[in-house]
């Protein structure tokens, strides 16, 4: 096998590699994520709709 394609498969390997990785991290991440819960916000007090016509 030639120096030029020990070095290709070395990087192709490595690449293979990586990403297979990053493809179980990211899965995992989205298993494994729990919703964040919100604080409740308090409702203000509605004032009554009142048209400018309305006596």
């Amino acid at each position: 096998m030639s120096l030029t394609m020990t070095i290709v498969m070395l990087i192709a390997g490595w690449l293979a590699v990586a990403t297979a990785m990053l493809w179980g991290v990211l899965r995992i991440s989205r298993r494994h994520h729990h919703p964040v819960q919100t604080m409740p916000v308090e409702k203000t007090e509605k004032h009554p709709v009142r048209h400018a016509a309305a006596h």
